[in-house]
């Protein structure tokens, strides 16, 4: 029986230490499946056997589980493929994992858009998240206690992101999920009117936000959709961390868009209206005004 040693107090910059180590097994792990992995049906939000698993899947879930039960045995867990540890009594603290974000296009062997990520609640709070790039070995993130993200380049080279001016919307491209005809009128009118052109993009959800973050394009727009904590978490809480804000059609006046905060989902939850997201310092280059109040 191995002897529990007391080594105090785990700050930050430590806690940040393991997360990375497991993102870069599991990096590791989802690489060396792309020739030999299998796949297994499962059901999707709506209960046909439409949605995939494999097991890189698999693999890498378990690596975060064992690594984040050894590392933070009090702590929750919440993970996509089935994983739920529920938190020792009093504790109000969880992680989420998404262990290969863009399942079906690894399963189509794409050479983009595969990711892993994860993050940490704390009361609440996302304190910590991480999206790691497969085919690029680039993470995107923050530790607990920092105000700052960075992209880490093959786990060394970390550079902050930051806004550095405003966009230009005329010269600007944004992005989108699904054709801009799958979007409200209020989307669509936006799009037309304020940006030189669109682009459509699938696969993770973490390494498309990767592109808004990086400023690559001007922002983004989801459509509606089902939200879960593995998904939506670790990309709220980077994209908040940077200074962008979350809008939605206004519910008094349809013809406007109006902020909101985006919730905290611990299982499967609905997203009904479009999401615009934009960096805060662009909201009036883009029409948007300067002024927000935040909708309940």
């Amino acid at each position: 029986m191995e002897n529990e040693i007391n080594l105090g107090i785990l700050n930050g910059h430590a806690a940040a230490l393991i997360f990375k180590e497991l993102m870069r097994r599991a990096l590791a792990t989802i690489r060396g499946q792309r020739a030999i992995f299998e796949t297994t049906q499962k059901a999707d939000r709506s209960g046909d056997m439409t949605d995939v698993c494999t097991t890189a899947d698999t693999l890498a879930q378990e690596i975060y589980k064992k690594g984040l039960l050894e590392s933070f045995p009090t702590f929750g867990i919440i993970g996509e493929e089935n994983l739920h540890v529920e938190p020792a009594k009093g504790e109000n603290s969880y992680f989420t994992v998404d262990p290969l974000d863009g399942t079906k296009a690894f399963t189509r062997r794409q050479s983009t858009g595969v990711g892993t990520m994860f993050s940490l609640v704390v009361d609440g709070e996302i304190i910590s998240a991480y999206v790691g790039d497969v085919f690029t070995n680039e993470i995107y993130g923050y530790r607990p206690g920092s105000d700052h993200v960075h992209r880490i380049t093959d786990f060394n080279d970390a550079e902050r992101l930051t806004h550095v001016r405003p966009h230009d919307p005329l010269k600007s491209h944004m992005l989108l999920r699904d054709p801009l005809d799958k979007y409200s009128e209020l989307a669509q009118n936006f799009v037309l009117s304020n940006f030189k052109s669109h682009e459509v993009g699938g696969g993770s959800i973490g390494i498309w936000m990767a592109r808004l973050w990086k400023r690559e394009v001007a922002c983004v727009i989801m459509p509606p959709g089902g939200g879960t904590p593995w998904d939506t978490t670790p990309i709220v809480g980077i994209s908040q961390k940077l200074g962008y804000v979350f809008l939605r059609p206004s519910t008094i006046d349809p013809g406007k868009w109006e902020a909101y905060e985006p919730p905290l989902y611990t299982g499967e939850g609905d997203r009904n209206h479009d999401t615009l997201i934009v960096h805060i310092n662009d909201m009036r280059s883009v029409g948007l005004g300067e002024t927000l109040d935040v909708a309940a």
